[in-house]
């Protein structure tokens, strides 16, 4: 695996800690390790921006976050999933692949020269 997609995956992985963490948080200090989560999410979400194409990124990021955002809902909270839901998510997946293979062909066409 490349580090810049490395960098990507630690990025979604960290957005989903610091999110579990304001659905638990209970005391002052719980916070604290919030915010550092926060900061160690955004230092993954910029390196991962220095090598590769930042619309991409954010919607892996995005897509990522609200994906892993429902099913943590679903299986750690207690929250539906309905046909909805999952239908959504799906189109959600489906767009952040097309991005990604869309960024493919154009790297592709940069060293071709063809754009």
């Amino acid at each position: 695996m490349e580090k810049k997609w490395l960098y990507v995956g630690l990025t979604s992985f960290f957005e989903l800690v610091w999110i579990y963490g304001f659905n638990v948080a209970s005391s002052w200090w719980h916070w604290t390790f919030i915010v550092i989560f926060i900061f160690i999410d955004f230092h993954y979400l910029t390196k991962a921006c220095e090598e590769l194409p930042t619309g991409t990124v954010y919607a892996i990021f995005a897509g990522a976050g609200t994906v892993g955002t429902a099913l943590m809902d679903v299986f750690l909270f207690g929250g539906s999933l309905g046909f909805g839901k999952v239908a959504f998510i799906f189109i959600l997946v489906v767009g952040v692949i097309g991005l990604n293979l869309a960024d493919k062909i154009d790297e592709e066409k940069s060293k071709k020269g063809l754009v």
